[in-house]
């Protein structure tokens, strides 16, 4: 069958398993030639091939509802539920979102970008369907990372107490366990599909008590013993614990036992997870033996060699720049360490961890304990440093209250993806932490012009010592401009004019600074003189500036890649209100109250109106005097 032509994933029912193993090395060969031009989520996606097709054999979507968690795991599920002829457009603007979108297909029941939530989804909609008394399968689909998140253990937990109906499908991809697939587990798992594992239990236990004189203690001690040697032979049995009926491992690339054992789940009462081995890649030799996961999330690449396509002698990633100056520091200060949540490859930090391999803690997907972790290092004098993106900060919000800022702790925040991302669009964008963290007490947020700046200021961080502070750096390359050989502090509060000018003010930073300039430049020629300044401290605000400009009635436009409710403009409108600048003529730039969806960052910024011509258009409102002149 032509991929293109398929509408929906009913086709499988009648498919042998030969035939199943031929379709899946086609789609295989479909992900590998069409991400090689669009970029995506390649790994993950080449491993639940043969999974995902028999999942939408044995279950019926959209009536059974298959929950991703994460999401970045479901091409085959659109491309089996009629969205193969939109791949060309995958993660580009306007077209096919690489995550699970409600809106594209009513197979898509749950959205998602971030890891760790299918469980407790999946629990809400299986009361939901218990209380409207419907017959289906709630199906959630969770990774092994994702199960170390605490959200994804406090719905195990809920899961298991309650006794629902549900099937988890755990998809494991670490190949060290993959020995464990074999005929005993099989054996184990058709012993508990017919019910005879707690009646065989239960009859021996009864038999023992029968013994005269001693069967009590008997029956107790092969209890005690039971107990004991399930933990060392049944792989399982933490599953077990939490209430669900475990099955597996099972070879995620065998459609045989895939049908056993999804067959055994759908016979069982109550909570059941199935343990799925799968391997990352499968299929596409460069992936297969990606060790570092470099394969996860591509851009487009030569099919042949696996060969990245970028571009030539392209400046140094911002993560890049932070990871090496963190290295810099950590060679004279003994105190520093590093704390990332799963993102060692992300954050460049590879090359930390190898000169200081004791000094860096990947913590896996658990952004909260990351932040009050870091918090318990600051409180012994040590420097921690948390490297996270911007997106996944959100997650950590009641540690940063309570757990640091509160206790002004001296935990330093390097918030990576700062500001938009474009390809993997709404979940992803890096747009709220200014709003969320300039209402925190003790907080100090920048963010830095270009990478010199940068360095500079992931040293201010470092030699700062009165509370946390922030540095926000964006997704991609820096600028290429000179790195200065050493490092020096900037002067907390303090914004840096980067242009004069007398008719107006623009306060920006971070990515937005060059097309402030061009403005100022453009203004200049039409006769209208632009200040721009670079705001690099967000919080605190540079108040002796601030009240230069306002003392002199100067109209200020603010410009940030960033929402506006709560953002840096509002703080320089609360400054006005607060020091009584009653006519100060502000207008404020930046994302509005709406989620971004994906696209080239470009042409979000075009969409949105967060360009160089809005920029002037702002400007030359502020002056009508200027403007009937010019």
């Amino acid at each position: 069958m032509d991929l293109i032509e398929i509408k929906d994933p009913s086709f499988l029912k009648n498919m042998s398993n030969e035939e199943l193993e031929q379709f899946a090395a086609k789609i295989r060969q479909f992900l590998i030639e069409k991400l090689s031009v669009t970029g995506g989520h390649l790994g993950a996606n080449l491993g639940v091939v043969e999974l995902t097709l028999a999942l939408h054999k044995h279950f019926q979507s959209p009536k059974d509802k298959f929950i991703f968690d994460v999401g970045h795991q479901s091409y085959i599920h659109k491309i089996l539920t009629g969205r193969a002829g939109q791949f060309d457009t995958l993660r580009q603007y306007k077209g096919l979102c690489g995550f699970p979108k409600v809106r594209e297909s009513e197979h898509d029941v749950w959205e998602t970008g971030h890891s760790s939530t299918s469980l407790s989804a999946a629990m809400g909609m299986t009361i939901a369907r218990d209380l409207k008394k419907e017959d289906s399968h709630i199906v959630p689909i969770i990774g092994d990372g994702a199960l170390t998140g605490g959200m994804a253990l406090e719905a195990l937990n809920h899961i298991g107490h309650e006794k629902k109906d549900i099937i988890v499908i755990l998809n494991d991809n670490e190949m060290s366990i993959a020995n464990n697939v074999g005929a005993l587990h099989n054996a184990l798992g058709r012993m508990r599909s017919a019910g005879k594992y707690k009646r065989v239990k239960d009859e021996m236990e009864w038999l023992m008590k029968k013994i005269p004189a001693v069967g009590g203690r008997l029956a107790q001690t092969a209890e005690r013993v039971k107990d004991s040697m399930k933990y060392f032979m049944v792989p399982g049995m933490l599953f077990e614990e939490f209430g669900f009926t475990y099955y597996g491992p099972v070879d995620g690339h065998d459609f045989t036992a895939l049908q056993e054992n999804l067959q055994y789940a759908k016979k069982t009462g109550g909570p059941v997870l199935v343990h799925v081995i799968t391997q990352k890649g499968k299929g596409y030799q460069p992936a297969e033996t990606d060790m570092k996961d470099r394969w996860h999330g591509v851009g487009p690449y030569k099919i042949d060699s696996g060969e990245k396509i970028k571009p030539v002698d392209a400046p140094p990633a911002w993560s890049e720049v932070v990871s090496g100056t963190l290295q810099k520091k950590a060679r004279e200060d003994d105190r520093l360490t590093v704390i990332t949540p799963a993102m060692i490859l992300g954050s460049k930090l590879e090359k930390f961890q190898k000169e200081f391999p004791e000094r860096l803690f990947d913590v896996g997907i658990a952004e909260q304990h990351a932040a009050t972790m870091s918090a318990g290092l600051a409180t012994q004098g040590m420097k921690p440093f948390l490297a996270i993106y911007s997106t996944f900060l959100q997650r950590a919000y009641d540690q940063l209250v309570h757990d640091v800022c509160r206790q002004n702790l001296n935990v330093i925040f390097g918030i990576d993806r700062a500001g938009l991302v474009g390809a993997d669009g709404e979940t992803h964008q890096g747009v709220f932490d200014i709003s969320f963290l300039r209402s925190i007490p003790n907080m100090v947020v920048m963010m830095p012009k270009d990478e010199n700046e940068c360095q500079h200021m992931v040293h201010t961080a470092v030699e700062y010592d009165d509370g946390p502070i922030a540095v926000r750096y964006p997704r991609g390359n820096g600028l290429g401009v000179a790195m200065d050989e050493a490092f020096h502090s900037l002067e907390i509060g303090s914004w840096e004019v980067l242009k004069e000018g007398t008719d107006a003010a623009i306060l920006t930073f971070g990515t937005t600074i060059p097309m402030a300039m061009q403005a100022s430049k453009e203004l200049q020629a039409k006769g209208i003189s632009v200040k721009v300044v670079n705001a690099r401290f967000i919080k605190p605000l540079d108040e002796r500036m601030l009240h230069e400009l306002m003392s002199m009635n100067m109209p200020i436009l603010t410009i940030e890649e960033a929402v506006l409710k709560g953002g840096f403009g509002s703080s320089i409108l609360e400054f006005a209100e607060e020091n009584g600048y009653q006519n100060q003529t502000i207008n404020r730039m930046g994302i509005p109250d709406r989620y971004i969806e994906h696209g080239k960052v470009e042409q979000l910024l075009e969409e949105i109106g967060l360009t160089k011509e809005q920029a002037i258009q702002h400007v030359q409102r502020m002056l009508p005097s200027k403007q009937q002149r010019a």
